[in-house]
């Protein structure tokens, strides 16, 4: 019985270890272009807004100036 069970045993790790367990894996690269600003148009958050009052401003400004210029 002990050699029979040995025998089992044996031819087990004999078919285990004859599996090829290699897997297939593909390395995919890809190339990205990533654009950044100039040094000369980075503005710092004081000046990005200063630029949206000024827009918002120069707006209201050109409205009074259309609704003085359709009094005459």
């Amino acid at each position: 019985m002990k050699k029979l069970f040995i025998l089992i045993s044996i031819a087990t790790l004999a078919l285990a270890s004859c599996r090829e367990t290699t897997t297939e894996t593909k390395e995919v690269i890809r190339e990205v272009k990533v654009e950044t600003p100039e040094a000369d148009q980075k503005e710092g958050i004081l000046e990005r807004t200063a630029k949206e009052v000024d827009k918002e401003v120069n707006q209201e400004i050109d409205k009074k100036i259309d609704e003085i210029g359709n009094d005459k």
